[in-house]
């Protein structure tokens, strides 16, 4: 449920300022409510309009606590002490931050010239903590001078598509490309804004001869069938995502597709374990597809150019790059994101919220969430994942400490939404390749 505000009818003298509500289908639910009772807490605040600044600094406080508490995952919850104040961590604070200025945003748009003082008060003050989060940007990584001709096409494809953007692309010691900052962005500046046309989603699918070809078979998804059309469009002189495609690096280096030396490296560990397993699946997706489809569709699958080598390819794209974004038609799907994918992951990111297109624009924006000065790189969140995630579908670790390297037991003790329990001291992994 949104977010919402409004002035009270009590005279007017008062700003209400609600979170969402907990909601009863979240696993945390009961610990999320005993922890906001336990400290006297609400999901609804008011605020007098007549309030001395450092009272509504108080209460500004009281809201910060509350957001912390709904936005708190199963891990910031396990380390939760009854007695911790601070924050519980980067992300849970960004987000918690961020939306407290979106509510408050929401509110300046009707509110009267009375209230309007106080909610700038609480507005600007928000503003100026996300202003100064102190946030490590995995390691600072030092840029690279190489030749970017490709990359510098890719931007100019993008731009004659009605891609916006205030990112240049850059390469990284130790991390390939990323993208920097072209000048200063604050909170709410949107870096990249990417035409719901230039997306690769399964909507773009239905208007191809393989998805008509493959419609009728029921032991395909649309998203196998999506894979399958990115593997004919990368090889085809033809594809209007030519340039993207071009675009991409020749090897991904996910664990999908590590060699003998690295896997024997990690022979006995549970990376090792997870990879084998992860590599079998798409074997066999592969043998239940290939010949069969070369010699019922010979005109759409050529055996030359859908062969296991490159069928893993686009699996480690997919995984790598892809993105769920909610459509201007209301559907949640897989897509590829042209420009976008360049973006890399960091704990402590700049950029949040970029899960749904505009409906206004037909556009997907991807605004920040705390600032990013000019050259600096601009980051996003894969996910909460392990590094062993990390390491098998996007063939990297995040330097400095992954809060969600654990070690889930199946043994006795707390239970968390997922039957695990966490040990209580964070274990990084150790992956020597």
């Amino acid at each position: 449920m949104a977010a919402v505000g409004e002035l009270a009818a009590a005279g007017g003298d008062t700003v209400v300022v609600r979170l969402p509500p907990l909601s009863e289908e979240d696993p945390l639910f009961q610990d999320k409510k005993r922890i906001l009772d336990s400290r006297n807490l609400s999901c609804l605040c008011q605020v007098p309009i007549s309030c001395s600044t450092a009272d509504t600094f108080k209460l500004l406080d009281e809201m910060i606590e509350a957001a912390r508490v709904a936005q708190m995952d199963e891990l910031e919850l396990y380390f939760y002490g009854d007695d911790d104040f601070r924050p519980l961590s980067a992300r849970n604070e960004l987000e918690s931050l961020n939306l407290l200025l979106k509510i408050l945003n929401t509110l300046l748009l009707t509110a009267n010239d009375a209230a309007k003082g106080v909610l700038h008060v609480l507005h600007d003050e928000i503003l100026l903590r996300l202003r100064s989060l102190e946030l490590e940007d995995n390691g600072q990584m030092v840029t690279q001078t190489q030749n970017q001709d490709m990359e510098d096409s890719l931007l100019k494809w993008g731009e004659k598509h009605g891609v916006k953007t205030k990112l240049q692309i850059a390469f990284f010691e130790g991390a390939g490309r990323g993208m920097v900052a072209s000048e200063n962005l604050d909170v709410g500046d949107i870096a990249l804004e990417i035409p719901e046309s230039a997306i690769i989603s399964e909507e773009l699918l239905c208007q191809s001869d393989m998805f008509i070809a493959l419609k009728g078979l029921d032991n395909i998804t649309t998203e196998t069938v999506l894979l399958l059309w990115s593997i004919n469009e990368r090889y085809s002189p033809s594809s209007n995502f030519k340039i993207y495609f071009e675009a991409l690096p020749a090897n991904f280096n996910t664990g999908l597709s590590f060699g003998i030396d690295a896997l024997a490296a990690l022979e006995g560990t549970l990376l090792f374990d997870e990879l084998m397993q992860a590599r079998q699946h798409l074997r066999q997706q592969y043998d239940e597809l290939f010949p069969m489809l070369c010699i019922n569709f010979p005109d759409i699958f050529k055996q030359d150019v859908y062969t296991w080598d490159n069928f893993l390819l686009a699996c480690e794209l997919w995984y790598s790059n892809s993105m769920m974004v909610v459509l201007s038609s209301g559907k949640l799907t897989t897509c590829l994101i042209p420009i976008a994918g360049l973006l890399n992951h960091s704990v402590s990111p700049h950029i949040l919220n970029y899960g749904q297109v505009d409906k206004a624009t037909k556009s997907l924006k991807f605004s920040l969430s705390r600032p990013c000065k000019a050259g600096e790189q601009c980051f996003l969140s894969y996910g909460k994942h392990p590094g062993s995630h990390l390491v098998t579908f996007y063939g990297f670790l995040p330097r400095g400490d992954n809060p969600y390297d654990v070690i889930p037991l199946d043994d006795g003790g707390w239970a968390g939404p997922h039957n695990t329990i966490v040990l209580a001291k964070r274990v990084s992994l150790m992956i020597l390749i």
